[in-house]
């Protein structure tokens, strides 16, 4: 396991900011971290980091414990957090030979060309920090976090402030880092995650309320599911017969097609097609209504 969280507890004062979480991320996982503001992600992400120290349980990277030894985590870890601290007196090139330095990098010249590339930062290189648009000083911020070419990479928020060529360019170095590195990240814009993620973890409170693959993780919202069911043709009598299925609740009805609401999608198919056989039905088609990945996240996360 690249990452492992167990038990995880930051507590401040009676508020807990994260309350007992666990989770493992393998090599080669690209892992979208999401939640309202105030949900714990950035706690979560400066204690894997070793920026924060937790009250109790235990983060390990690479199989070493972070609390106990957070130098070397550190250089295995490449982080860019929401705040994206930087040093805007520096020029580029400047700023990112001092962070090659800080991480003891031998062929930094050739370490610093690359991450420039990589980010896009070509045009840029030889200005001042200061003189970047809030766009590009996030691709030296993400610059940063690759030189030293880390096993695992935490972004929080890296499409901050980026126009929508630049989510692109930058979407499309996470998923080229995701292919042999472990990459977590947060963000508000959920479009991103499901171009980017194979799996999401959803935090509110403090607390995990969803860990699953993007396919799986609609099964997580709490609201009912609606299927539409089109027949070729259909009678009043069997539209009641068609009422009695126990796990049903018809919603519409509209030129021999049906909106059915329910709490276990497979067995109203199931339902629904043995119904048909008995009462001579032909089904012209069969959809669930899909659930995005908003969907999930509104249903788990608003307040009620």
């Amino acid at each position: 396991m690249s990452i492992e969280v167990h038990g995880l507890l930051k507590q401040y004062g009676e508020q807990k900011a994260v309350d007992d979480i666990s989770f493992t991320i393998n090599k080669g996982e690209i892992v979208g971290f999401l939640g309202p503001n105030g949900a714990g992600k950035s706690t979560t992400m400066k204690i894997i980091t070793g920026y924060l120290l937790q009250d109790t349980g235990t983060v390990k990277v690479c199989g070493i414990d972070v609390k106990n030894n957070s130098i070397e985590t550190k250089k295995r870890i490449g982080y860019l957090p929401e705040s994206n601290p930087l040093y805007v007196d520096m020029f580029v090139k400047e700023y990112l030979q001092f962070i090659g330095g800080v991480h003891k990098i031998v062929n930094r010249q050739s370490s610093i060309a690359r991450v420039i590339e990589l980010t896009g930062l070509q045009v840029e290189q030889k200005k001042k920090i200061s003189q970047l648009s809030k766009g590009y000083r996030q691709r030296v911020g993400l610059a940063a976090a690759l030189i030293h070419n880390p096993e695992v990479l935490i972004f929080d928020e890296p499409t901050s402030g980026l126009d929508p060529n630049q989510i692109i360019e930058i979407r499309n170095v996470i998923k080229q880092q995701g292919q042999n590195k472990t990459v977590l990240f947060s963000s508000h814009i959920l479009q991103e995650v499901e171009a980017v993620c194979d799996r999401v973890i959803i935090i509110n409170k403090g607390k995990i309320v969803a860990d699953d693959s993007l396919s799986n993780i609609s099964q997580y919202k709490k609201e009912k599911n609606i299927l539409t069911v089109e027949f070729e043709t259909i009678n009043d009598d069997q539209i009641q017969q068609l009422k009695s299925i126990s796990s049903a609740e018809i919603l519409t009805f509209v030129n021999n097609k049906i909106s059915i609401q329910t709490n276990n999608p497979e067995l109203l198919r199931k339902q629904l097609l043995e119904l048909s056989l008995q009462l001579n039905l032909n089904i012209v088609s069969l959809q669930m209504q899909s659930q995005s990945l908003e969907d999930v996240f509104r249903s788990l996360t608003i307040k009620h």
